[in-house]
């Protein structure tokens, strides 16, 4: 499953930024990765039920199902797309030819072969400007920030029900209606936040400042709640769920921040760019997990192990972000600036 979804953020970059003009980016970006949270609130809330009544496999059948019925929905509006932009080329092609010969139409709608397709794509990776993606401050900003972000967000994630249930002693009924409000919160946070940078953008904000101001929410707001969370204030546990909801709830500014910059730093090479940032942000989901269930086991404290390492992470993503974070086109870029 990693494998297969593992290329679909990279391929939703890569239609955005190639079609998506700055100004809506943000709004564009928190559609498609927004439905992240969508997706939790509906696995969260319609899982159990459908497990207690039709049995665990139940859950991988109906999630492949949908699948299926996506990816044949997707081809069947890829191909229309296609057949149009075919159309088009034939009239423009006919125009331009007095004859108006039938081998325009057979050439323009002659499909590549798969061999062909495979050979352009190896010279296409060959022309990758691997070597000056590290050299870019920018870029190196980038890994740090996904590194950062994904540690809070993969920890909070596998432990948070834990927390809620041993912490707070909450049962495992309150703990799992618990979880659904950080990703319902997000979907809240993020219709709110995705305008808001357009609209900055829109109204000659520099594009640079509005990712650095957005990003910069998304890693000090969860940050100060689980500082609060992790301190003994001596608050009901309901106040500390809604520190811990709010926390995580605000750091989706980061789709309006760190998953815009990619494509303002380079349109056609935002797909690779999102895919090197996201290999790195895919480490904290295995490493984080489990040095937090180590320290846990060592210390028998929540603050050290899931929200000090946490709050490290989001403060020092926070500076590196501000220092050297750009929305530049980088010199490896061959596109033209974006207009704001």
């Amino acid at each position: 499953v990693g494998i297969g979804e593992g290329v679909s953020p990279s391929a939703a970059t890569d239609l955005i930024a190639r079609s998506i003009p700055v100004q809506e980016r943000s709004r564009a970006v928190a559609v498609v990765f927004g439905g992240l949270s969508f997706g939790s609130v509906l696995g969260l809330l319609f899982a159990p039920p459908i497990i207690q009544n039709l049995g665990w496999e139940s859950v991988f059948y109906i999630f492949g199902l949908l699948g299926i019925i996506w990816c044949l929905g997707f081809q069947s509006l890829k191909e229309q797309q296609l057949r149009g932009n075919e159309d088009i080329q034939v009239i423009q092609d006919l125009g331009q030819s007095p004859s108006g010969s039938s081998d325009l139409i057979s050439s323009s709608v002659s499909p590549k072969s798969s061999e062909s397709s495979l050979g352009e794509l190896m010279n296409s990776l060959k022309d990758v400007p691997w070597r000056e993606f590290f050299k870019s401050k920018a870029v190196w900003a980038m890994i740090y920030a996904h590194f950062c972000g994904s540690w809070g967000h993969y920890t909070c994630l596998s432990w948070l029900p834990t927390f809620f249930s041993e912490e707070l002693d909450l049962n495992l009924t309150e703990a799992a209606w618990v979880s659904v409000l950080p990703p319902l919160g997000s979907m809240i946070i993020t219709s709110i936040a995705a305008p808001f940078a357009d609209n900055l953008i829109s109204n000659g904000v520099d594009t640079t400042k509005v990712r650095k101001i957005c990003q910069t929410i998304a890693f000090l707001s969860p940050a100060t709640f689980m500082m609060l969370s992790s301190v003994d204030l001596g608050v009901p546990p309901w106040e500390i769920v809604a520190f811990l909801t709010s926390g995580l709830a605000l750091s989706s500014f980061a789709l309006s921040g760190l998953y815009c910059t990619h494509q303002d730093i380079s349109r056609e090479y935002a797909s690779i760019l999102l895919g090197i940032t996201n290999t790195v942000g895919a480490v904290p989901g295995i490493v984080g997990v489990a040095l937090t269930g180590y320290l846990l086991d060592t210390t028998h404290s929540w603050s050290i192990s899931l929200f000090a390492p946490s709050i490290f992470f989001y403060l020092t993503g926070t500076a590196v972000w501000l220092a050297f974070a750009s929305s530049e086109p980088q010199e490896f870029s061959k596109s033209e600036p974006e207009s704001s």
